[in-house]
Formats: structure tokens, C-alpha cells, sequence
């Protein structure tokens, strides 16, 4: 079993140059992802609490990331971001529920011609099918459960026409409503909550409902992993496995703070990737496209703003970037403020953060919520209720969080004099990045609704 701690465990000194020498043959590319999962609550990522076995031992097997990041807090931009390799506002897939520009080039159109067959089973939040054209495509029920019947059949396949294939296995948990798995596996009275809840009986009793299904994830990836054992393509695939952004409860999910943006991220590739190793390296989700057809040996058929860290995996670099971006609208999303457009920067130290219309109150599903006003009951005689629930929904112009001391971003450092030379620098790299997606900032919040898929169902989930 891995290490509880995600830092106990540094990249060994040795060179796996001669190992990746011996992949001759294309592998296998397999991406499982969660679905509105804290980073933290995972076992290798430093709980004490959760309950992840499958992909604690997948940790031990392979490359953990302690700086992996997405470049925003919502579902379905994220994958957008993820599936193409580009920033979202270039795409135009920035809100939630979105859809990419005609003539985005997808994963699946830089693997076909490296003769690649290339499928989503799960969970897809991507549009529109011109651009995400799948070999196969087997779309969740809402809520539903991965079809691993379709998994098994998808590779054996592929095995028996001899073709490499990249797999997309996206799951819907542990995304509201949290009514998988067992709660009873976790006492309310002894788990230990993140810093900025507030602490009462019905925060707790939905926390545990939430590792609950944390759980009920872990063993869906159990079962990924069991296929491609029983398959016998262990050692053809490289296998990634990513949290997606933070839970839906506040200051994670819908946000751009350390809990909002920052993801697991653990890859396996046997004879190429040493196991049990860390890397700190940033790393983004716009880096897996271009990663991926590095693995595969492939050619990116157009742009891409994402750039491979397959030199990290093999252990022959330990960078890979300076900084790390993120947008959020919550224009266009249920229960969202009219507007309220979230810019931000981070590089190893420190996060700036940039809110377009401070002016405006933060609102989401979660501030109507039956928790949050309970919080805010609370507030009414609880001075750190009322802080945080403050904190949450009334948002100063620039933010600044010193990342290595305040993971959770509590203290906002901003407006220390000392700071301003930081503040300067981490702003005109964020302003570079906004220029280079072709955001405008406001005029770009004010379009997100032009760009959001209006013949999907969607999603809602539970308001708390």
C-alpha cells in the first residue's frame, strides 16, 4: 500500500531512458476521471479519512503529481480543455454546458491518423459530435453507472484488429447527489473537515454521505484496472488517473482557489514510468492531448496550447512549467450571479486571483442552497461563520494567496506593501495569458451564454 503522505516519496535518480527504449509498439492510452472530487480527499493525497484503496496501490505503481491543475473549476469547460489541448476562451468552450467552436480539432482527430481508435464511455459534458466524432461513444445516464460491459468489448476489439486505443472512462461520481456507496463506513464525529467549513452535525453528516461516494468512484477504477488486467494490456497502457475539479461544497468547485483548480493526477506506464514516485512539476490539463501524442509517437494535426511532460514521466526532466492559468464564468450556470468573471495565476508560491466585478455578490447552486443558509443562520452568532460565509460571496478586486504556508487560500496577502512587487510580476503574466486566448475580460463574461449547448439536458445535481 502507498504512503498516506504525498510527499514522503521523491523521483529516484534512475535513468529510464533504456526502459522506454523497449516500448516499440504504440500503447494503449487510458484516461479515468472523477467527477467533482477534491484532490485532498484522496488517500495518497494526504487524507485520513477517505476510503481509496484501488488508487492508493495505483500511486504506488506509478507517478504522482502534486501540482497538477485545470484551467477551470466546471465540469464542462473542463473537459473541453482537457479533450483538445486548448485554453477554453480560444475554443469558445468557457461556461458551463458549453460547446467548442466548429473545426475544433479534438483528441480523436490528432490519434485517427496514428491509427488510433478512440472512445468515451461515461460521463461527456463535450459538444458538438463533429467535433468530438468518437469510434464509440456510450454516454451515462444521469447519475448512472460506468458501462463496463462496453469497456471490455471496446478493447477486445481492438485487440483483434490489432489497434492501439485511447480510452476515456469519465465517471459521475462523486458529483451531487451523493446517494452511492456507504456512509456508514465514516464516522461524522471523527473525520476532520477542511478549514473553511463551517462545523456543525449537517455539514459533517454530508461530508461523510460525499467520501461515501469517493468510495464508490475508487472502486470503478477498481474495476478499469481489473479489465485491462483480465484484457492482458497492463503493460501496453499508460494509464492516467485525474480527480477533476474540487466538490461542489463551497471554496472549491466554482472558484479559483488551490481547492477549485487543483486536481490529482497519477500516471502508470510499466516499463517506462518508475513506481512510487512524485513529481512537483506543474502540470495542467491542457497538457494531456500533447502528452498523449507524444506517448503514442503521433502528430498533432493543429494548434495546441498544452505542452507534453512525457519528459517528466521518464525522468529526464523534473520542470515542466512556470505557471498555471484559470477562468471562471458564473454567467449561464444555475443559480449564478448575472455575471461574475475570476482570472487567475499561480506559480509555485503564490496564487493572484482577479475578480472582474467585485461589485457583484458570488452566487451558485450552493449559496441557495439548504447548508449554506445554515451557515449563514449560524454566522448570526458564530463570528467565523460569518466571516467565511462572507468571505465566500463578497470577493475583493485582486486576490493573493500564499500557496506553500495557506494551501486552503484563508488569508488573503494582497494588500501587504511588500507584496506588490509579486502582485505586479503574477499580473503581467496573467494578462499575457488573457491576451494570447483572445479574453477581453468583461466583454468575454457578457458572450459566455453564446456559447453554451442549449440541446443538452444538462446537469443540476442537488442544491444542499
Amino acid at each position: 500500500m502507498i504512503r498516506k503522505s504525498m510527499y514522503t516519496t521523491a523521483v529516484t535518480g534512475l535513468s529510464l531512458c533504456s526502459l522506454f527504449g523497449q516500448q516499440s509498439e504504440k500503447p494503449n492510452l487510458v484516461l479515468f476521471m472523477a467527477d467533482d472530487c477534491s484532490y485532498y480527499d484522496i488517500g495518497c493525497y494526504g487524507s485520513a479519512d477517505s476510503k481509496t484503496p484501488r488508487i492508493d496501490d495505483f500511486a504506488g505503481e506509478g507517478m504522482l503529481f502534486t501540482k497538477a491543475y485545470q484551467a477551470c473549476p466546471m465540469s464542462s469547460p473542463t473537459r473541453h480543455n482537457l479533450m483538445t489541448g486548448l485554453w477554453p476562451v480560444k475554443t469558445g468552450a468557457y461556461p458551463n454546458h458549453t460547446m467548442a467552436k466548429e473545426g475544433t480539432l479534438s483528441i480523436v482527430r490528432h490519434l485517427k491518423p496514428a491509427g488510433y481508435k478512440v472512445a468515451l464511455i461515461g460521463k461527456s459534458h463535450v459538444e458538438p459530435s463533429s467535433v468530438f466524432d468518437w469510434d464509440l461513444y456510450v454516454n451515462t445516464l444521469q447519475g448512472g453507472d460506468i458501462d463496463f460491459e462496453a469497456i471490455d468489448a471496446f478493447i477486445s476489439e481492438c485487440q483483434s484488429e490489432d489497434t492501439p486505443f485511447c480510452l476515456f472512462v469519465m465517471s459521475r461520481q462523486p458529483h451531487t447527489p451523493w446517494n452511492k456507496g456507504n456512509p456508514g463506513l465514516f464516522n461524522p464525529e471523527k473525520i476532520k473537515l477542511p478549514p473553511f467549513y463551517v462545523d456543525i452535525p449537517e455539514t459533517r453528516e454530508k461530508f461523510c454521505d460525499y467520501l461515501a461516494e469517493i468510495n464508490y468512484m475508487d472502486a470503478e477504477f477498481g474495476q478499469l484496472l481489473h479489465i485491462l488486467d483480465q484484457r492482458q494490456v497492463r503493460d501496453q497502457s499508460a494509464v492516467v488517473f485525474l480527480s477533476e475539479q474540487g466538490n461542489s461544497l463551497p471554496f472549491a468547485k466554482w472558484t479559483l482557489y488551490e481547492s477549485g483548480v487543483k486536481s490529482a493526477c497519477i500516471v502508470r506506464w510499466p516499463g517506462v514510468i518508475q513506481p512510487n514516485t512524485t513529481s512537483d512539476a506543474i502540470v495542467e490539463y491542457v497538457d494531456i492531448v500533447p502528452t498523449f501524442l507524444e506517448m503514442a509517437g503521433a502528430e498533432a494535426q493543429g494548434e495546441l496550447d498544452g505542452k507534453s511532460f512525457l519528459g517528466v514521466l521518464t525522468a529526464k526532466e523534473t520542470g515542466h512549467k512556470q505557471y498555471t492559468f484559470s477562468l471562471h464564468t458564473t454567467r449561464g450556470i444555475y443559480s449564478g450571479s448575472e455575471y461574475y468573471g475570476i482570472r487567475a495565476v499561480a506559480d509555485r508560491k503564490y496564487r493572484y486571483i482577479v475578480n472582474l466585478t467585485p461589485d457583484m455578490v458570488f452566487q451558485n447552486t450552493e449559496t441557495e442552497g439548504k447548508l449554506f443558509r445554515r451557515w449563514k443562520e449560524v454566522g448570526e452568532n458564530d463570528p467565523f461563520a460569518a466571516w467565511i460565509t462572507h468571505k465566500y460571496q463578497h470577493r475583493p478586486a485582486i486576490e493573493l494567496y500564499d500557496i506553500e504556508n495557506d494551501r486552503y487560500c484563508m488569508e488573503n496577502i494582497a494588500g501587504l506593501p511588500e507584496n506588490a512587487p509579486i502582485i505586479e510580476r503574477l499580473d503581467k503574466a496573467l494578462r499575457q495569458w488573457m491576451e494570447v486566448c483572445g479574453d477581453e475580460g468583461q466583454p468575454t463574461e457578457m458572450k459566455a451564454t453564446e456559447h453554451q449547448f442549449r440541446n443538452s439536458p444538462g446537469e443540476t445535481g442537488e442544491i444542499f
